[in-house]
């Protein structure tokens, strides 16, 4: 008699080699680890294989696992081709899409409203927080796909664009002429200690204008002349601008913008918000000019 394959135990098959892990692939899933755990399990002893190599510590495909795979994605794609050619079910659902609070503007404004015009069924939830807790969530499958700002990619990511970061103050403003330098840095902020590092390198004495963990309190201070601080060029708010202060301050690091998100072969509208994500930053390259095609 011909035997059927568990199509719910291949999907959690497919997204843990995908995710590289059960963590993950169950938040992808929106399953527990022990669902998914368990739907492996009764996947190889249907097939009487053993698919997973669980002897290091992160799990690896044996060889009967990588063949497999070939199949179950092939499997996977008609499957969904089907249901969303008859249902429409790739035009639905949610996306949770994390930014950093310092990249949001300008870029993913007009993401949104280009991919809302293309998918209005589909939902965009943004959550926007620090890189490090936008990576913990996405390590934990809480986050489909999220941008971060790095000195450097990380397996798995790629780099959209590398911008430098540039001191701002308020539009005309002197609080960059003061000695000790008043600054204003988010206590989260990525930008503070490499900020910090070269000002006390090229010997200019500064002290710290506010203590805050609150973005919006950090621009005001600076807005209202009392401080500076430093954000990725083409970025700043437009109660900010970029100090041209001639040597008077040093230069600062480029910093990368990095997108990681997990490949989903059969979801249009999340590849289609990738290259969306794409093409906004990528013309970061040439500041405050923000257009697509």
């Amino acid at each position: 008699m011909p035997r059927n394959l568990d199509m719910t135990a291949l999907r959690s098959f497919v997204t843990v080699a995908q995710a590289g892990g059960v963590t993950r692939a169950a938040g992808f899933l929106n399953l527990t680890q022990s669902a998914v755990s368990m739907q492996l399990k009764r996947l190889e002893e249907s097939m009487n294989l053993q698919l997973m190599d669980r002897s290091a510590r992160t799990i690896a495909l044996t060889a009967a696992g990588e063949q497999l795979l070939g199949y179950a994605r092939r499997m996977l794609d008609l499957n969904d081709e089907a249901l969303a050619r008859l249902t429409h079910q790739e035009f639905e659902g949610t996306i949770l899409l994390g930014v950093p609070n310092d990249i949001v503007y300008p870029a993913i404004p007009e993401v949104l409203n280009r991919f809302n015009c293309e998918f209005p069924r589909v939902k965009v939830q943004l959550i926007s927080s620090y890189t490090n807790e936008l990576k913990a969530l996405f390590a934990s499958g809480e986050c489909d796909m999220i941008l971060t700002t790095e000195d450097a990619v990380e397996p798995g990511g790629e780099t959209l664009v590398t911008i430098p970061l540039r001191w701002n103050g308020a539009p005309g403003g002197k609080a960059w002429r003061q000695r000790p330098l008043r600054v204003a840095f988010c206590q989260h902020c990525r930008f503070r200690t490499g900020s910090l590092r070269a000002l006390d390198q090229a010997g200019i004495p500064w002290e710290m204008a506010i203590e805050s963990g609150s973005d919006r309190a950090i621009e005001a201070t600076i807005s209202a002349d009392l401080a500076v601080g430093a954000m990725l060029e083409g970025t700043e708010p437009q109660q900010l601008e970029q100090i041209q202060h001639c040597g008077a301050l040093p230069d600062l690091a480029e910093q990368q913008i990095n997108l990681y998100a997990v490949e989903d072969r059969s979801a249009p509208a999340k590849r289609q918000l990738i290259d969306m994500i794409r093409q906004g930053y990528g013309v970061l390259s040439t500041p405050k000019v923000l257009k697509f095609g």
